[in-house]
């Protein structure tokens, strides 16, 4: 199966989560199909693995709205897009779309990293539904990475095409926690700060906590980070790390006691599984999606509550309910991997090829035989 994969979206300078998203499938895909991959920048490739590409235009140029009549060109058997914005019309292959979440309906601050007249058009986009029921409805297929938006896209009726699970995974790593070693007192939060991230109550439970250290390991800009260092915590007990590199991260995560996240909504939760899978326990806000990817391992918390989220730090100063945790985190991680991915997502191809033949015998059946009234 030629599978043409819109690798357009990753960064240039550091994964973020749909980065790494659209890099981990390709890479999990590559063994076993022929990947190609859509770029716009070949910076891009410094973050992608080695898989034949092809530069094109920019997602976020005018010209994705005729991007399909580029692609057509290339023939491939099905179009694969880790985001649900690829242009089109025109379109003469299958197309498989993603929706990750619908956090932007509820939070409408677009990334700061979009030009201004995206964001702009970003907010308009957010304001109802039925754009995005335009957009998925282009599809074949729409992909999705959780049961929890599968049910809000059924909830909303964003689309009459098959959703299809297409889960992320954390990195393959072969270092895990040994429950015995000794670890620092340091809480970890790696995530962006957007209003719905709730990092302020995450700062405020640091006052409960004298013995513990918050590590803020995401960048933050000056505006935000004031923010926080207002809030009425002693200063020690916060520290910004204004970004990590892969390899601190995983340092990081084997030498704390546990990650925090206090998220108000999610598409998934990558950090939580990322943790998990080396056997740090994680605290985490009481959320569905948050349950779905945590599983029973996680400690679950109030997210507007600083003393539950200080109480549940506490009990995992008990050695046994930290190793319970650790424990049954890497039993949660382990339910999740790349190739089960891949092959959700390898369904989702061969089913949108499937829906594309079906409509479009359905469209040549529609039209009358030669010498046949057509107005009968």
């Amino acid at each position: 199966m030629r599978i043409l994969f819109d690798a357009r979206f990753t960064r240039t300078d550091h994964h973020d989560g749909i980065s790494r998203y659209g890099a981990s499938l390709i890479a999990a895909l590559a063994g076993t199909d022929d990947v190609v991959m859509l770029i716009s920048d070949p910076r891009q490739l410094a973050l992608l693995p080695d898989v034949s590409h092809v530069r094109i235009t920019s997602p976020l140029s005018p010209a994705e709205l005729f991007v399909a009549l580029r692609i057509n060109r290339l023939e491939p058997d099905v179009v694969v897009c880790p985001m649900q914005t690829m242009g089109s019309w025109g379109r003469r292959y299958p197309l498989v779309l993603t929706l990750h979440d619908l956090i932007y309906y509820q939070n409408p601050t677009p990334p700061g990293f979009l030009p201004l007249p995206v964001r702009l058009l970003w907010r308009l986009y957010h304001l109802a539904y039925w754009p995005q029921r335009l957009l998925l409805d282009r599809a074949d297929v729409v992909a999705t990475i959780s049961a929890t938006t599968a049910g809000l896209i059924e909830r909303h009726r964003l689309t009459h095409r098959p959703v299809l699970l297409v889960g992320n995974a954390p990195q393959p790593t072969e270092r895990r926690r040994d429950p015995d070693a000794p670890r620092s007192s340091s809480l970890l939060y790696m995530g962006s700060f957007m209003p719905y991230k709730n990092v302020e109550t995450l700062v405020r439970a640091m006052a409960m906590l004298p013995g513990s250290t918050l590590r803020l390991l995401s960048r933050i800009t000056p505006g935000r980070r004031a923010e926080l260092t207002a809030l009425p915590v002693p200063t020690d007990r916060v520290v910004f790390h204004d970004g990590v590199t892969d390899a601190e991260y995983e340092d990081l995560l084997h030498d704390s006691t546990a990650l925090v996240t206090l998220s108000k909504a999610e598409g998934y939760g990558l950090p939580i599984i990322e943790a998990m899978a080396t056997g740090t326990p994680v605290i985490a806000s009481d959320i569905p999606i948050f349950r779905e990817v945590g599983g029973t391992a996680a400690l679950f918390v109030d997210p507007d509550d600083p003393q539950a989220v200080a109480a549940a730090v506490r009990s995992l100063e008990e050695p046994a309910r930290w190793t319970e945790a650790s424990r049954a985190g890497l039993a949660q991680a382990a339910t999740y991997s790349w190739a089960a991915s891949a092959d959700q997502l390898r369904q989702a191809c061969r089913r949108a090829i499937d829906e594309h033949g079906r409509r479009r015998g359905k469209r040549r059946g529609s039209v009358p035989a030669p010498g046949k009234d057509r107005t009968a």
